[in-house]
Formats: C-alpha cells, sequence, structure tokens
C-alpha cells in the first residue's frame, strides 16, 4: 500500500496526493470545492501514515458520508474522525449551507476489493426492499425527486436539494402529505441504523433532507434508473393539474 497513489477527482479535475505532506480539501487548499461561506477553509485532509492513505475530517461542524462504489460500505466522518482509504475508489458527499457536494477518490493499490452482491430487490407490489429496509412506492418516489438534481448529473460536482414544497408540488403531492411521508422514511431508515435522520431540538428539515439524500446516493438506495418512476409522476401530476383554459 505504500508505493500506491492516490488521486482527488472533483468536476473532471484530477489532483494527486503526496505522500510527503497532506492534501487539503476545502474552501481553500489543493482541492478548492467552491467560494462558499459555509464550507470551512479547510474541510478534508488525505495523508499517507504507516503505509496506508487516510481521509480525515479536520473541520468543527460538518460531517462528510464516505461510500464505496457499489453502496455496500458507508462511514459518517464526523469533526476529528479517520478512516482508512482502502478501497479502489470511494465516493464522498458533504452538504455546506444550501448546497451538497460529492467528489471521489481513487487509490491505485487498495487493500480491500468490493465483493459483487445484488443488495436492492424489488417484490412484485412495487415495494423495494434495500439490505433489511422496505421502501413503498411513495417512499422511493420522495427519496428520488429530493436526490433528483444529482441523478440527472452525469459528473462529481455540486448539487441542490429541492424545499419540500418545490418537491411536493414537483410530483403533485400536498405538502402535508409530503412531510408526512418524509417523517415515515426517515424513521423507518434511522430504525434501521441510518445516523442523522431523528427529528428533535435542532435537527432543522433542511439538515435531514441533506443527510437523507447523501445516505441515498451513497447508499445507491436510488439511481438513474430510479428517474422513470419521477417523470411518471410529474407527468401524472401535469395530467391532473387544473386547465387555465
Amino acid at each position: 500500500m505504500s508505493g500506491s497513489g492516490v488521486t482527488i477527482d472533483f468536476c473532471g479535475e484530477l489532483t494527486p496526493a503526496d505522500p510527503d505532506r497532506p492534501l487539503l480539501i476545502g474552501r481553500e487548499g489543493d482541492v478548492e470545492i467552491d467560494d462558499n461561506p459555509f464550507l470551512h477553509r479547510t474541510f478534508l485532509q488525505v495523508t499517507n501514515e504507516g503505509g496506508l492513505w487516510w481521509l480525515s475530517n479536520v473541520g468543527t461542524t460538518l460531517t462528510a458520508t464516505v461510500s464505496d462504489t457499489r453502496g455496500l460500505f458507508q462511514a459518517l466522518l464526523n469533526p476529528g474522525a479517520r478512516i482508512p482509504l482502502a478501497f479502489d475508489r470511494v465516493t464522498v458527499w458533504f452538504t455546506a449551507g444550501p448546497t451538497t457536494y460529492d467528489f471521489d477518490i481513487v487509490v491505485d493499490a487498495p487493500s480491500f476489493a468490493t465483493v459483487e452482491q445484488d443488495v436492492v430487490t424489488r417484490t412484485a407490489g412495487g415495494e423495494t426492499t434495500v439490505g433489511r429496509v422496505d421502501l413503498t412506492p411513495d417512499q422511493r418516489l420522495l427519496i428520488v425527486v429530493l436526490c433528483e438534481d444529482f441523478l440527472r448529473r452525469a459528473t462529481a460536482g455540486a448539487g441542490e436539494i429541492p424545499s419540500s414544497a418545490a418537491a411536493a408540488e414537483r410530483i403533485g403531492w400536498r405538502l402535508t402529505k409530503f412531510n408526512r411521508k418524509l417523517d415515515n422514511v426517515c424513521s423507518k431508515l434511522a430504525d434501521a441504523g441510518t445516523r442523522g435522520l431523528h427529528g428533535g431540538p435542532g435537527k432543522l428539515a433542511s439538515n435531514r433532507k441533506a443527510r437523507l439524500v447523501e445516505h441515498a446516493l451513497s447508499t445507491r438506495l436510488v439511481t438513474v434508473d430510479d428517474l422513470e418512476l419521477l417523470d411518471a409522476a410529474i407527468d401524472h401530476a401535469k395530467a391532473a393539474a387544473p386547465s387555465e383554459d
């Protein structure tokens, strides 16, 4: 592993890491993500220590979600935490203010290989099972509309999560229905062990939606193929809307 190299891939720009010094990622540094005042000047860093490459969260408030390319491994990287870069490619997701970002880290000679296995099945009744979590069609549609901006673009970078009102309108739901479904899907995933989805004091709805989007994308809970479900819902909403004539 000590002889391997690591490269950051952000918006198609490749930045190789130097094993002799930290590679800094944030509003400033070796990889400048964005001029976003909600983003730390230095948020993440990649270092080589003891023959291993590490990703560390050196910020104070933001959290990053790290997953492998198959969505079989996921880690929540809190401030002060670090993880070894053990797979050939991982994706890092994080939210700063209203914007969610993602970039890839490529490792030349990883310590582990991802095992191919089917983690998503669909029942005849339209429900989706991911691991031990069953999603109803409405719950899946809610997740897809929140992730739409990320699913429709081809490369990593930055994306916006719609407000609850905008997302509800897009699929023809009342806001009360959308919020109720959001509560249900967050509770279901939280009960299955996903962190950061519980409500309560200090847990803003926008923060919970951002965590839901990061989790859904990093675990491949929804993919580009699921946009068909969203497109069908949008067409149905348009057809059901009263005519202006």
